[in-house]
């Protein structure tokens, strides 16, 4: 293959043909595949839960979307190290999807999402990420990571909060006039699970810090709780009917099951009407969706094949995420695409081939279903701590202030529009703008002299 040439390939499992077909797959890849899918399964299983609710749903959505989209996109994209499921970048676009639509919506709007992503793989777009600039993919990810920072101080100092609105700037004057109310035993909570995994680090040990973090928030929170201090736990927050029509708290410990998307409640638990407006009203979000679909899960190849040595097939990898995003939400999924950290934790564990995800997948499978009880006692306070960590790592905040002291003045704009765009307004305007300013820039520099 050209080094090129992945840029332009289309075909289904691409990745698994090349990896498990075309190369010898023997026990030993097997074992370090086995190995690093069951690593980071669990590193998957608090992260898949954080980011749903982040989203605005219910906690086993996110594993749901770890176990069904992880599984199909490993087999039917064109990357072999990569991990997909919920990720921190998609929270700002769907929060607002889930307040408005419902989760009815939420599901529509990512079907509608894995429909662009396969068409983008039919016309061969893939090749375009070579043309998105250093400035733009800074700016709009540091801004979807203080948005979501922002989105975790209600959860983070335990302020009782019925609604949040829709204006960023809206958010945080409610947020500033309610921190007075705070939580302190939730704050407690939050700052313990916040120092252990700022400090786990330091000890450099392999466990990922977000693991003991979470453990020992969810004892300390126990302990409190025990002693009548009220903290929100998973538990106390989420709720479901069982069979026989009772309710169960936390997370239901059943397998997905297939749903119509278009079937599921809207906002406030009302029925959707369907109709073409409504569909129109879904496809700028489901647009924004699979931009950022496509952006992180052909940013996350590219760091994989810095890493690896390999290739990723850029169509192939929307191919599949495509078909990842159609599949998933009939069985109760959110949308999904591949996540940087869980995907180079995977590198790094050994892994050799998409086997690995499929047993990440199959590791969050066997979660949900044995652990569900448990998983039930996890503290809102430390869940929010959790992503608070999440959305600093995603900021890249060491790449910005080298952009900001090394590059030049258009650069900088490109990137503080992109950045400010993102955060007061949304995403797909802020990548707009940093785009087209971007153009703009380009073509003064490259304009000829009048005076020659």
């Amino acid at each position: 293959m050209s080094h090129r040439a992945h840029l332009f390939s289309l075909r289904i499992g691409n990745a698994f043909r090349e990896s498990c077909l075309a190369e010898p797959y023997t026990v030993p890849r097997l074992w370090k595949d086995l190995l690093a899918g069951i690593t980071v399964g669990i590193i998957a299983i608090p992260l898949a839960m954080a980011l749903a609710i982040a989203s605005g749903v219910a906690p086993q959505y996110g594993l749901y979307t770890a176990i069904i989209a992880g599984a199909i996109i490993a087999l039917t994209g064109g990357s072999r190290y990569s991990i997909s499921g919920p990720t921190a970048a998609f929270v700002v676009i769907l929060y607002p999807v889930t307040l408005k639509y419902g989760f009815g919506g939420l599901l529509v709007a990512s079907v509608l999402s894995g429909i662009i992503l396969i068409l983008m793989a039919l016309f061969r777009l893939g090749r375009l990420i070579e043309h998105i600039p250093e400035s733009v993919t800074i700016g709009f990810t540091g801004g979807i990571a203080i948005v979501i920072a922002t989105l975790q101080i209600k959860d983070f100092f335990g302020l009782s909060l019925a609604h949040m609105p829709e204006s960023y700037l809206e958010k945080v004057n409610l947020l500033l006039h309610s921190l007075p109310a705070l939580h302190t035993p939730s704050l407690l909570v939050a700052l313990l699970t916040l120092t252990i995994m700022l400090l786990w680090p330091k000890l450099k040990n392999p466990i990922p810090p977000h693991l003991p973090a979470v453990l020992i928030g969810t004892v300390a929170a126990f302990v409190l709780n025990k002693a009548g201090y009220g903290i929100e736990t998973i538990g106390s927050r989420f709720h479901y009917l069982l069979p026989d029509g009772s309710s169960g708290n936390g997370i239901p410990p059943f397998l997905p099951h297939f749903m119509l998307p278009w079937s599921q409640a809207g906002a406030g638990g009302n029925p959707i009407i369907w109709n073409w407006q409504m569909i129109q009203n879904l496809l700028p979000s489901a647009f924004a969706i699979a931009m950022l679909g496509a952006i992180e899960s052909l940013l996350c190849a590219v760091v994989l094949d810095g890493m690896s040595g390999k290739r990723h097939s850029a169509n192939s990898e929307l191919l599949g995420q495509g078909i990842g995003n159609i599949v998933t939400p009939f069985f109760g999924g959110i949308t999904a695409t591949a996540a940087i950290a869980r995907s180079a934790a995977n590198f790094k564990a050994g892994a050799q081939s998409p086997v690995a995800a499929v047993i990440h997948a199959l590791v969050v499978l066997a979660a949900l279903v044995g652990l569900a009880p448990v998983l039930a006692y996890l503290p809102m306070p430390a869940m929010a701590a959790l992503l608070m960590v999440v959305a600093w790592k995603m900021s890249e905040a060491h790449k910005a202030r080298h952009l900001i002291k090394t590059s030049i003045s258009s650069d900088i704009c490109v990137f503080f529009t992109c950045f400010s765009l993102t955060i007061l307004f949304d995403m797909v305007i802020g990548i707009t703008a940093g785009m087209v300013l971007n153009i703009c820039f380009s073509l003064k520099t490259q304009a000829p002299d009048p005076e020659r």
